[in-house]
C-alpha cells in the first residue's frame, strides 16, 4: 500500500506538472484550480490509482480469457501488421463506446453510475477521475471488447492505450486549444464540454472520436463558453455518489466523507433533456 500510495503521489504530481501549465496558458473559462468539488474530484482520483487500476486489469485478463472471438476472426487479425491491428481495435471500440455512451443517458440504471461523472459543475484535468466503478467498468467492457473478440492483448497496444488515457484527461482540461482537425480525430475539450452543460442537447458522446458524432449527427461544437455545466438531480457528495441510498446517512451527520457540506439528494434521478445530456 506504501509504494502505491507513493507512484499514485508521483502520478498526480507529474500529471498537474503537464495539465495546469496548459489551464493557466489556454485558459476557456475564468475558474481557479481550488474550485467547487476539487474534494471530490480528489476523492476519486484516490479511488482510480488506489483501486480501480488493479481491478481493471483483472478485468481485461477476464475479457480476454472469455470474449475471445472465433479461430477465423483471430488469426485473420492477426496476420494483420501491427499498426493496423491497433486502428481497427481502437475504432471498433470507439464504436462501442459511442453508442453504449449514447445509451448511458438514456436508461436510468446506467445513468444512476454514468451520471455521477456529469455532476461536476467546473470542468478541469482533475475532474476527469470523477466516474463510477461501475461506469468505468462497463467503459472498459465497451472498449475493449472488440480487442478482445478480435483476440488482441491489450499489452501489445499499451502505448496507444496511455496516450488515449492521457488525452482523456485533455479534453477535460480548461482550455481551448487550435486543435483544428485533429480535434475530430482524437477529441476537443471544447466539444466534451458542450457535452457536460447543464442544459438540453444531445451532442458530442465519442469523447476521443468526435469524428463519430459528424458521422451520427450528433456533433456540435460551440462558440461561446457562456454556458453553466453539471447535471442536476443526482447527488453531489463521494459517498452518496458511490452509494445509492447514502445521501440520507449523510444528511444526518451533515457532511460527506470529503469533508464538505451535504446537499439535498434526489434518490432516483431520472435521465432528461437536461440532467441526462450535458
Amino acid at each position: 500500500m506504501g509504494d502505491d500510495a507513493l507512484n499514485m503521489l508521483v502520478s498526480f504530481l507529474l500529471l498537474g506538472a503537464v495539465y495546469v501549465p496548459l489551464e493557466r496558458s489556454f485558459r476557456a473559462r475564468a475558474q481557479g484550480h481550488l474550485r467547487p468539488g476539487l474534494a471530490v474530484d480528489l476523492a476519486y482520483f484516490v479511488l482510480q490509482f488506489m483501486f480501480m487500476l488493479g481491478l481493471f486489469f483483472a478485468l481485461h485478463d477476464w475479457m480476454a480469457a472469455t470474449l475471445r472471438g472465433p479461430a477465423w476472426v483471430t488469426v485473420g487479425v492477426a496476420e494483420l501488421p501491427r499498426p493496423l491491428q491497433a486502428i481497427l481495435v481502437v475504432v471498433m471500440g470507439d464504436l462501442a463506446l459511442y453508442w453504449g455512451h449514447r445509451l448511458s443517458h438514456r436508461v436510468p440504471l446506467l445513468w444512476r453510475f454514468h451520471g455521477v461523472h456529469h455532476t461536476s459543475t467546473h470542468l478541469d484535468w482533475i475532474a476527469a477521475y470523477r466516474e463510477h466503478p461501475l461506469d468505468g467498468i462497463y467503459s472498459q467492457l465497451l472498449f475493449l471488447g472488440p480487442c478482445a473478440f478480435m483476440g488482441v492483448l491489450p499489452l501489445t497496444i499499451m502505448p496507444l492505450l496511455v496516450f488515449r488515457g492521457l488525452w482523456a484527461v485533455l479534453v477535460h482540461c480548461n482550455v481551448r486549444l487550435p486543435l483544428g482537425l485533429l480535434g475530430l480525430v482524437l477529441g476537443d475539450p471544447v466539444l466534451h464540454r458542450w457535452h457536460h452543460a447543464n442544459r438540453e442537447t444531445e451532442h458530442n458522446f465519442a469523447n476521443l472520436a468526435p469524428y463519430l458524432d459528424v458521422l451520427f449527427g450528433t456533433h456540435h461544437r460551440p462558440e461561446e463558453e457562456d454556458y453553466a455545466l453539471g447535471a442536476e438531480g443526482l447527488p453531489t457528495t463521494f459517498i452518496s455518489q458511490l452509494v445509492p441510498g447514502a445521501g440520507t446517512l449523510e444528511l444526518a451527520l451533515g457532511r460527506d466523507a470529503a469533508g464538505e457540506e451535504a446537499e439535498p439528494q434526489v434518490a432516483d434521478a431520472q435521465p432528461s433533456a437536461v440532467n441526462g445530456l450535458g
